[in-house]
């Protein structure tokens, strides 16, 4: 895979590296073929007997590293070495029944190599290897499309020979659609029209057989001719579940153009057809291409469930995983490609939302693209129009007093002419919000305790409230005996719901204070609330070196170092946790004004300190409060693993990031590989002799990789 910007690496989809596949005249059905590999360790070559030709090759192992594979074209040539790259991101969510079909097997992505009569495996550690190689020839057939209400041409599944035989369940639905993720197929852009659902048929076979998962992952697929395919079964209409970005399934629609856009440009009928595709479902689901959500992660390697996500309405998949996908060049174009969407098929209707109940006030809002003539109507059981507001702009806002309506059934619904793609439903079941007092809750500063002495940490806070009715907010500070210090802010309008202040105390002694927060309601309702804050500049300039340490007593990065400066006396606990818990106190008890060093080497209780994510914690107590700041750290013991993947162009294979030094035809060559996985060696196009060694953030090294 070419190198990314972003850090680290995880395969994106399904790599088509050479899509030169024969004519063929019959409709010959996928074909998957499964063999059980036992890799010794030392890099011997083991030929893997497969019966016939084959289109598709793709590992799943067991053990660390990973194995390499290369395959021997219908001409008698073989391939370079690949590695088989692992898919951690391009997977269904986590706790499904498609997760866990292949549970403690590694998946590598399926390559298409091309009609291939052989393949070898290798692997330099000893691992247990199943290589799935699939048979997809080409089959010429016209490609039927469809259109479904008002979208661009689209392939159907049966367009492109999908086989809904093996299928391993029905489809799951979200009960919305809130964005959408591009991603690409991460290599050769050179195949023919009649050759992609050739990889189409080979993505499904091997998602369903040999992942284990209900059917192909992605919601569509283009094509760089600009053909649109529908992907996972259940209607390319509606909000069907898939499994393209782990974690955010559910709610999104996946589609993934096949080629490598990591440093080439989208060819221009791909683009147009990505751009009308996206604008077309967006507008099914009434979402704003331009628009950003908070997405909830419900787990992945990078987001922990629940973990609250920044995304746009036309997202990169990068921006929800470990992984280069789009690629660079594709994913810098998702602004304009988004844009595009936007203004295809003006006007559109955005957010549309309903609130209240029968018998009482019911509210209709929405949002334009254009400013139009909009109107919204409500129909009893018979169809009999009983109420109707109307207006004209960008916003919809209208109210409808139902307390005369009789009971039963009735329906609403917002239009705007002909051309604007309206949206309606049903009044059952919408509650009425009943007034609510005003009330302040939840009022908390984070840090608790500050240390304003310019240091760049901890030196401000959020003061965090809620609101339970819109009111006019004043915040002032107090001191302990109630005398008012200063005024934060002036008297400021604040919506329900919660509320962010900064409070910035440099021109404030130490010492104890109260934060008093008023707020005056419409109705001239008076409530407030108080938190204390504690200023002290006793602690200062903490400082930790390496930010990732290698305890293993080889000289390099053995011992972390942590320093810093107390402006007064002060009782200090220095802490290390792992994931919230303690793992050792390098120093605890009182300490003079002055600069402080203190030295871990990673000893504990039993043995020595596990590799992982850690957090150094200095406290330190003085006559006004605690001051507390934490830093994190990395323990890593575990040396780089490079491998030299080809050489013309010279590209790399790093287990993590890590400085590389090279030695390439006698010269040398020194760059950093930002992310793990495949990289391209800069400025080295052919390479005959090469020797790299790879040195990580602890100063631990590789062994080194030589070719020939």
């Amino acid at each position: 895979m070419p190198p990314p910007k972003l850090a680290p690496l995880a395969v994106c989809a399904l790599a088509l590296a050479a899509l030169a596949v024969p004519s063929l005249a019959r409709a010959d059905p996928a074909a998957l073929a499964t063999r059980e590999v036992a890799l010794r360790a030392g890099g011997a070559a083991v030929t893997v007997r497969l019966p016939g030709r084959f289109d598709l090759v793709g590992l799943h192992w067991r053990g660390r590293g990973a194995p390499e594979f290369r395959t021997r074209s219908l001409r008698g040539r073989w391939s370079a070495w690949r590695l088989a790259e692992e898919q951690t991101v391009d997977r269904p969510d986590r706790g499904s029944l498609e997760a866990t079909r292949v549970s403690g097997w590694r998946i590598g992505a399926g390559v298409w190599v091309g009609p291939s009569d052989r393949l070898q495996v290798r692997s330099r550690r000893a691992v247990r290897v199943r290589a799935h190689a699939v048979a997809s020839p080409e089959v010429r057939v016209p490609l039927r499309t469809l259109s479904i209400a008002g979208s661009p041409e689209i392939v159907p599944r049966a367009g492109w020979l999908a086989d809904e035989s093996i299928r391993r369940a029905g489809p799951s639905y979200a009960d919305t659609l809130r964005l959408a993720f591009v991603h690409h197929t991460a290599t050769t852009n050179a195949y023919t029209r009649s050759q992609a659902p050739a990889a189409l048929r080979a993505i499904q076979l091997y998602h369903v057989q040999s992942n284990g998962w209900n059917d192909i992952g992605y919601n569509a697929l283009v094509d760089r001719f600009g053909v649109v395919y529908e992907g996972r079964y259940g209607g390319i209409d509606r909000n069907v579940v898939g499994a393209h970005a782990r974690g955010f399934n559910t709610g999104s629609f996946g589609v993934a153009v096949l080629g490598d856009f990591d440093r080439t440009a989208l060819p221009a009928p791909a683009r147009d057809a990505l751009a009308r595709l996206l604008a077309w479902r967006l507008d099914l689901a009434h979402v704003d291409p331009l628009s950003t959500l908070n997405g909830i992660s419900s787990g992945n390697e990078r987001f922990p469930p629940g973990i609250p996500v920044f995304l746009r309405a036309v997202s990169g998949h990068r921006d929800t995983g470990a992984t280069a996908c789009p690629g660079d060049v594709l994913y810098e174009q998702l602004g304009e490609i988004a844009a595009e969407a936007a203004r295809l098929g003006q006007p559109k209707l955005f957010e549309p939302r309903v609130t209240g109940r029968l018998g009482g006030l019911v509210r209709f809002r929405a949002r334009l693209s254009n400013p139009i003539p909009w109107a919204v109507a409500v129909t009893d059981g018979l169809g009999i129009e009983v109420a109707r507001g109307t207006g004209t702009g960008t916003t919809v806002d209208w109210t409808w007093d139902s307390t005369l309506a009789g009971p039963g059934a009735y329906r609403w619904e917002i239009g705007g002419g002909p051309t604007l793609r309206g949206v309606s439903g049903s009044l059952g079941g919408l509650v009425v919000q009943p007034p609510v007092a005003l009330a302040i809750t939840g009022a908390a500063l984070d840090p608790e305790t500050i240390t304003p002495n310019e240091d760049g940490q901890t030196d401000t806070g959020t003061l965090t409230y809620t609101l339970t009715a819109p009111a006019t907010v004043t915040a002032s500070l107090l001191d302990p005996t109630g005398v008012l210090v200063g005024e934060l802010t002036p008297p400021m309008r604040r919506p329900a719901g919660e509320s962010t202040l900064a409070f910035d105390p440099a021109a404030v002694a130490d010492g104890a204070y109260n934060l008093l927060l008023q707020a005056r309601g419409d109705d001239g309702t008076q409530v407030t609330a108080s938190v204390a804050a504690f200023v002290t500049r006793t602690l200062g300039s903490v400082s930790l070196a390496p930010p990732a340490f290698s305890p293993n007593a080889d000289g390099r990065a053995d011992r972390l170092e942590l320093r810093f400066s107390l402006g007064a006396p002060a009782v200090v606990s220095v802490r290390v946790l792992r994931e919230g818990r303690w793992v050792a106190t390098p120093l605890a008890g009182p300490q003079g004004p002055g600069p402080v060093a203190v030295s871990w080497d990673g000893a504990k209780r039993v043995g020595r300190a596990r590799d992982g994510s850690y957090a150094a914690v200095v406290e330190a107590t003085d006559a006004v409060g605690t001051a507390r700041i934490e830093l994190p750290f990395l323990a890593d013991t575990r040396p780089p693993e490079v491998r030299i993947v080809n050489r013309e162009p010279l590209r790399l294979w790093v287990s993590e990031p890590a400085r590389l030094t090279l030695r390439v035809d006698g010269n040398a060559h020194r760059f950093q590989a930002r992310r793990a996985g495949t990289v391209r060696v800069p400025g080295v196009r052919r390479a005959r002799v090469v020797r790299a060694v790879a040195w990580d953030a602890a100063g631990n090294v590789s062994l080194p990789a030589r070719r020939p």
